[in-house]
This record gives structure tokens, sequence and C-alpha cells, in this order.
């Protein structure tokens, strides 16, 4: 078995880069310098979402398949630094050569990834390589929007066509998953300067469970795997579910019924 890597950040705006490119009162806490940036960016753009480079991962989600079994967590630490998340994510990719699955992967938590990396200067040569270092990755990278060593969910599934994305949480429910429950990404900045890390963790953790088992049913659909394949495969997430004793698997659980 491909060892397959599914991810999933969330990120809060970065008050430290906002406040070295702008003008704030050096007096002011964290949370108005965000504010006060949040207020400017839906005045000049209709929305205060933050540029990509402007987002600090404060988590990162991950489903990890092999041949070892299915394991769901999140990386590192609610005190960790940024760059203990990052190095923690492109070493799992140097160590493994995983295949790596997402939804929005490519618009979103890649290019934070980039960037983010960048600026704390955090080698990855495994997941960059071209082809310079293995000859194969020159045909099956990471980086090449067609390649197979990342599958972007949403981008394929509509065509590589914008218009046509597809929310994962309505198409989770659809096929019978359980969807999001009791917040989305538009949360994660009050929840988590609110105190709310651990909730902010699990909601990231069930998110990538919802895209691992998308996946799933896109492998079956494509033939990768037939009924009884499948069938396992989603056996084996509630099983290991069923094992772990914290209030949002029950919840999940729960929600996923029968």
């Amino acid at each position: 078995m491909i060892p397959t890597l599914v991810f999933d950040l969330e990120t809060i705006p970065d008050a430290q880069a906002l406040r070295q490119l702008g003008d704030y009162d050096p007096q002011w806490t964290d949370v108005q310098v965000i504010e006060a940036a949040q207020q400017a960016r839906l005045a000049s753009h209709g929305s205060d979402f933050m540029p990509l480079h402007l987002q600090r991962i404060v988590v990162v989600g991950c489903v990890f398949r092999d041949d070892n079994g299915f394991r769901v967590k999140t990386l590192g630490n609610p005190e960790d630094g940024e760059a203990v998340l990052i190095n923690g994510f492109f070493k799992t990719i140097e160590r493994y050569t995983p295949r790596l699955v997402s939804w929005n992967g490519s618009g979103f938590d890649l290019p934070v990834l980039h960037y983010r990396s960048l600026i704390h200067g955090v080698q990855a040569p495994r997941y960059w390589d071209m082809g310079d270092d293995d000859r194969d990755f020159k045909f099956n990278n990471y980086l090449n929007r067609y390649h197979t060593r990342h599958t972007d969910l949403m981008d394929l599934l509509a065509k590589y066509n914008g218009r046509a994305n597809a929310p994962m949480d309505d198409l989770a429910k659809l096929c019978g998953f359980p969807g999001k429950l009791g917040m989305d990404g538009s949360q994660v900045w009050r929840a988590w300067s609110d105190g709310q890390q651990d909730e902010v963790r699990a909601y990231c953790e069930t998110d990538v469970v919802n895209t691992w088992l998308m996946y799933c049913r896109f492998r079956f659909i494509r033939g990768e795997i037939d009924s009884q394949a499948y069938e396992a495969e989603i056996a084996l997430v509630r099983e290991t579910l069923q094992g772990i004793d914290a209030p949002h698997w029950r919840e999940y659980l729960a929600a996923w019924g029968h």
C-alpha cells in the first residue's frame, strides 16, 4: 500500500507580521491589531480574510494510512511554534514520500505552507524535488497540478474549474458521512483567541477524516478499489474512531449513524 497523508491546516492572522508590515499602535494587543487589519481588509476587498502569506499556522491535522493501519492526529502540541508544526509536516514527507490528499490544498493549504516555510527557513528537499534528485519526480511530483503525488480532491472533482468547486461539507453529507461539526474555518480565529485550542484541534481532526472518507469514495468510483475493499476502508475508520475515547469522536460517530 502506498502511504497516504491527508492534511488540513487551521490558521489565524499573524499579528507579528501585521505589525512588521503595517503602522499599528505599539500598545495594542494582538487581538486589536488583527481586528484593525481585518476591518481595513474588509473595507478594501469586501472580505476580512487576510492574504495567505499573513496566515499563521496553528494546527496541522493529519490522517496517515499505510500497511500499519489508519491513524488520525494533529501534529505537535497547542503551545508549539509554527516552525515546529511545519517541520513536522515536511519531515513526514521526507521519511515516507507519501501520497498527499487534501481538499483545496492547492488553493490554500500548500501555498500557506510554502510562504510560511520560506519565512521560517524550513527545508523540505523531498517535497520540492521536481526531478533533480529523483528522476521519477520529473514525471510525478508534489508541485505539478496534474500529477498524483498530491491529489486536491476539490480541484480535481471540479475539473480544475474554480466556478465548479463544491463545499466538502455538502458533499460529505450527501455521501453519507458526518461532515463538519460545530465549527467552520471562519470561526477558527475567534475560537483560538478565546482559548479554545483543543476545540480547534478536534475540528481539524474531523475535517481530515471527512477528507479521507471522500478520498476512499473517489478511489472506488475510479476503480482503484472494489466495493469490498471500499467497505473495509470505511469499517477501519469506524473501528479506529470507536477505540478513541474523545468527545469529538463520539459526536462524530453519532452523527455518522449507520
